[in-house]
Formats: structure tokens, sequence, C-alpha cells
């Protein structure tokens, strides 16, 4: 027999995870931030907001008689991560990390790897004045002080205040491919690009416009994961599950 599985999710994976599940016939439910105005919602049951920390969390897989969480969560979500392995421990609750791999640079990269968003902001004065940042909504107050740089900054929703003072807005959402990466930094005259290590094919096209214009890249690494298992894939999760011998019904 299966488990209920709950997929903490908001990636591609996490929903291209939860569709699979459901259509083999696994009760899923889908946990998403609720971050984003109009989320992509994966097939099956689904569930929006915040559960009110790892006693909240518990408490809901307690409730849900959910056997198996699987965190595929973004990778910069640290927090949810480890309340969701704090939560799991308490509870007996089975737990799979479904995190993509970071990017990897080649020979002709040209990448600044730093830890944090204040380090990037540090670094990129040093590299070029207008400057793709790509990092998402939250904690663009980081380059508030910034003054000497443009930023163009490119977010699904609206980004969140302070903001850097010379900026402009860019309202779009992935996949994006290395032709329009680089008609865009062509376009804007894009001298640096910054960014978090989010791995995965739906973002890696400005690092290939980046290489191909011969333009340095700050990337925050992904902050390190909790103990616990992991896999990089959809496919490596569905084996997991296999392996246990779980089934529908």
């Amino acid at each position: 027999m299966s488990p209920r599985v709950l997929v903490l999710g908001g990636t591609g994976e996490g929903r291209r995870l939860a569709e699979q599940l459901a259509h083999l016939g696994f009760s899923v439910v889908s946990s998403l931030a609720g971050r984003v105005s109009e989320p992509k919602l994966p097939a099956g049951e689904v569930r929006i907001g915040g559960f009110g920390g790892r006693e909240g969390l518990a408490e809901y897989l307690r409730g849900e008689r959910i056997g198996t969480v699987v965190d595929a969560t973004h990778p910069f979500a640290a927090r949810m991560t480890e309340n969701a392995v704090s939560a799991a421990e308490t509870t007996g609750t089975e737990l799979l990390v479904l995190r993509r791999r970071a990017w990897s640079p080649g020979p002709d990269d040209e990448w600044h790897q730093v830890d944090s968003l204040a380090e990037a902001a540090e670094k990129v004065g040093e590299l070029g004045r207008r400057v793709l940042l790509t990092t998402g909504r939250q904690e663009l107050g980081c380059f508030a002080a910034a003054r000497d740089n443009w930023f163009l900054v490119r977010t699904v929703d609206e980004p969140e205040q302070p903001l850097p003072p010379n900026m402009t807005t860019l309202s779009a959402r992935g996949p994006f491919d290395t032709a329009s990466e680089l008609e865009l930094l062509r376009a804007h005259r894009i001298e640096v690009i910054v960014s978090k290590n989010s791995g995965g094919d739906m973002t890696e096209g400005k690092l290939s416009a980046a290489r191909g214009l011969g333009l340095p890249v700050v990337l925050v690494r992904q902050p390190d994961l909790p103990p616990a298992p992991v896999v990089h894939t959809v496919e490596e999760a569905l084996t997991w599950f296999r392996e246990r011998g779980y089934h529908a019904g």
C-alpha cells in the first residue's frame, strides 16, 4: 500500500512529481507557499499558505495522516527544508528531499560565487555598472546602497521594498532560452548578471548568454541541506518510492 504523500512544492520538479504520483494512483497533497500571485498548480489536491513553523507542520502531518513528505521546495527555501526535516523526525514521517543540482561553471565562464546577497551586492560594483538582477522579489534591499549601479530587476511579481535607487523592473516568468537572453542583455547593455545558483534548465539561458558575451556572473551559492535523504530529479524520486515497495491503492 502507498503512504499519503505531502509534496512541499512550488517548483517545476514538485509539480511534475505530484502529477506523476497522482497518475500512478497515490493520494497526493501539494503545498505551495503562496508567495506568487498566480502560481502554476499541479494536478490533484493543493493547499496554499504556511503551516505555522515546524510545530504547525508536525500537527498537519498527524492530522492528515501523511506517511511521506517530499520537500521539493526552491533550493533557497532553507527554513522550509529545516522545518520539514524537524517535523518529519518529530512525527516519525518518512522524508525525501528533491533538490535540483546547482549549476557548475565551464572553462569559459567568469563566475564569482558568494554566500549571500549582501556579498553579491558588495561584489557587483567591482564588475560592471549595468546589472541584470534575477534573485527574486525579496531581499532586494541588499542592493539599495549600490548607487553607482543601474539594475534591470526581473521578477514574476512586483518586487518588495526597499529597492535599489536606479532600477527598471521587468515582470516575466521562465523558461528563458539563450537566444532571448542574448537579446535582453544586448538591448539593455548589461555588463554583469547577479543570480542565485538555483540550478535547473528553466533559467539557465542567462548563463549561456553571459558566456557567449563574455560577461561576468555573480552567483549566490545554495544553502547547505540538513541531514536527509536527497535525490536530484523526479525520476530519482519515483525510483525511491518504488524501492520502498510503495504502490497505489
